[in-house]
């Protein structure tokens, strides 16, 4: 089925694209002043436990655009989604686009998420404590959101 990009599809791509363009352009321009030693993973309390040398920041970078650009194209398969409710002829039409928004809205928080912390590591950063709880209610949050959206619709 093919459907139409919605305003909030496109703003949310949009966004995904600046903070991936963003980190990268920042990586590289910035490569020679990045520490050797980053951190390289944090304690629930946003403390370095594990140091780790500064391509593991292009790790990152490599592993949010990845994440872009798997999440875009599964957009285009609804087919394929799990929607938790039976999609027939009669509903596909409320269906998808709910799922869809909720797709653009995890590759938004994903994207999201992979940027804050190449740019907190390059900048030698601990964690801050708010980011971990932070995280967890958009992420989850959204998903209940959407399903909500998604049981009613159905």
């Amino acid at each position: 089925m093919f459907m139409k990009r919605s305003k909030y599809d496109i703003v949310i791509n949009l966004i995904c694209l600046l903070l991936l363009l963003g980190v990268t352009g920042y990586l590289a321009a910035n490569w020679s002043s990045i520490p050797d030693k980053i951190s390289g993973h944090y304690n629930t309390m946003g403390e370095v436990d594990r140091w780790g040398n500064k391509i593991e920041l292009l790790v990152l970078a490599i592993i949010g655009w990845i994440m872009y650009i798997g999440i875009t194209v599964l957009e285009h398969f609804p087919q394929a989604w799990n929607t938790g409710v039976t999609v027939t002829e009669e509903n596909k039409a409320r269906i998808y686009p709910i799922l869809k928004k909720m797709l653009s809205t995890t590759k938004l928080l994903v994207v999201g998420v992979f940027a804050f912390l190449a740019i907190n590591s390059a900048l030698a950063r601990a964690l801050p404590i708010w980011f971990l709880p932070v995280f967890l209610v958009l992420m989850f949050g959204s998903i209940v959101f959407f399903v909500v959206r998604l049981i009613r619709a159905k």
